[in-house]
């Protein structure tokens, strides 16, 4: 009793004092707890054939609502990078956010192969980044290059692959304009989790700065990303739902 008391203070502690990182977790876990919410609550707006994209958007922030949560109690009681939770969050909401693109262009013609090819890139993604680092020095480059494939297969799929294609042949203005906030997303969003693994000791950015500031990038990317990919795909569900209407009444 007396330990958990101890561990609780010290992790009130280093929020009272700013520690940067501890506050990011607390942020990160109520903001992912809301948009769920949000996003949740948002489903009886939209018509059925988007009600879908949106509970993923609401599981995607759920999902990571609960790894915060959890992850913010394990840096605040040991101070170290909660990196198995991480994994396992982005194990498990990757493939979502994935499975988003999918939904997106479905109603304009997307198939399931191109589903499962981006799961399986984005799993090759993951669990190859999981081993690099965990797998000591002189593996992770190795391993990060592996990962990095996948991620690119991902880019070249949003860029000029089947989603690409979809998105450019539909009618909807409003796929376009969420299809070209998706690229930033996965360009610029999604980028600063590659650059965390190579700051790694013995990668290939080691020493560019602190190993220990990579959970603050981290927290702060995810909460972007995530929320972000959560209201995009909210907007062209609104967007489409109000066109129909009005073409219904019309």
């Amino acid at each position: 009793m007396n330990t958990l008391l101890t561990a609780d203070l010290i992790g009130l502690d280093k929020i009272i004092n700013s520690d940067p990182v501890a506050i990011t977790f607390f942020i990160g876990y109520m903001a992912m707890f809301a948009s769920a919410v949000f996003f949740f609550v948002e489903r009886s707006s939209v018509s059925d054939k988007w009600k879908t994209s949106l509970l993923v958007s609401g599981l995607i922030t759920g999902i990571a609502a609960v790894h915060y949560y959890y992850m913010r109690d394990f840096y605040l009681q040991t101070g170290q990078s909660p990196t198995a939770f991480r994994y396992v969050d982005w194990t498990l909401t990757v493939p979502l956010m994935c499975v988003e693109f999918y939904l997106l262009t479905k109603p304009f013609g997307a198939k399931t192969s191109t589903l499962t090819k981006l799961i399986l890139a984005s799993l090759l993604m993951l669990v190859t980044g999981y081993i690099g680092e965990t797998s000591g020095i002189e593996n992770n480059v190795m391993w990060g290059i592996i990962s990095t494939i996948g991620y690119l297969y991902i880019v070249y799929e949003v860029f000029a692959g089947d989603v690409a294609k979809l998105a450019k042949s539909s009618d909807s203005p409003a796929l376009g304009r969420a299809m070209f906030l998706l690229k930033i997303f996965i360009t610029l969003g999604w980028s600063i989790y590659p650059l965390g693994y190579m700051v790694l000791p013995g990668n290939l950015l080691s020493g560019a700065f602190e190993v220990s500031s990579i959970d603050l990038f981290y927290n702060l990317a995810d909460a972007i990303n995530k929320i972000g990919f959560g209201l995009v795909i909210y907007s062209v569900a609104i967007s489409e739902t109000n066109k129909n209407k009005k073409v219904q009444h019309a």
